[in-house]
């Protein structure tokens, strides 16, 4: 998955395309990482949703309008890290966010990050619970997402898998009730998978 994976115009064929790759983290010399299985498009300057709504540009979302590729965390509530995928050309501040992963490397390192054992299905659901379970913190908004050495901290991988069209459920977004007529957009992309 190469930069121009990320830099495709259309941020909700993207987020669609996001369900069944990897998101891996490397910290203190700990691996974890899952297969993404629920993202939310959002989509620039036109998108009441989005951060970057009519060209909103602040100090958080100026990374938006970077070349896709790119992390985007930022905090909710002050609390919560939220990861998000900087997508599209330099300009265009589109952007999906990662609500669900299905953890694949790292149980114990993740278990103890949540403080709680895994479940059996090793599912984390929340965008919050899915930072928090992978490490993710604000200090990574700006690194690329393609691997490139071994000291990288966060990255996305293809490993082949197949996600059929008539397995993934599309449907709005969640928590987004101030944008209007756009939180009924249905930008919210969630996959299953069997075992």
């Amino acid at each position: 998955m190469g930069p121009a994976f990320y830099r495709r115009n259309d941020v909700n064929e993207l987020a669609r395309l996001l369900l069944g790759r990897f998101l891996f983290t490397s910290m203190d010399h700990l691996l974890t990482g899952g297969m993404i299985t629920e993202s939310e498009a959002y989509k620039g300057m036109q998108d009441r949703a989005s951060h970057a709504y009519s060209g909103r540009r602040t100090e958080r979302t100026r990374i938006m309008f970077e070349q896709g590729g790119i992390a985007y965390v930022y905090l909710c509530y002050g609390i919560h890290s939220l990861f998000n995928i900087v997508t599209n050309e330099e300009g265009v501040p589109d952007a999906i966010l990662i609500r669900g992963i299905r953890i694949t490397h790292g149980t114990k390192a993740i278990g103890s990050r949540l403080n709680r054992k895994m479940p059996l299905n090793g599912m984390v659901s929340g965008p919050g619970l899915v930072s928090r379970a992978l490490g993710i913190t604000t200090g990574l908004t700006g690194l690329p997402l393609v691997k490139k050495s071994e000291s990288d901290s966060i990255w996305l991988e293809d490993r082949g898998v197949v996600v059929p069209e008539d397995q993934v459920s599309r449907t709005p977004r969640i928590g987004v009730n101030y944008a209007g007529e756009d939180a009924l957009l249905p930008y919210r992309y969630v996959w299953i998978p069997e075992k």
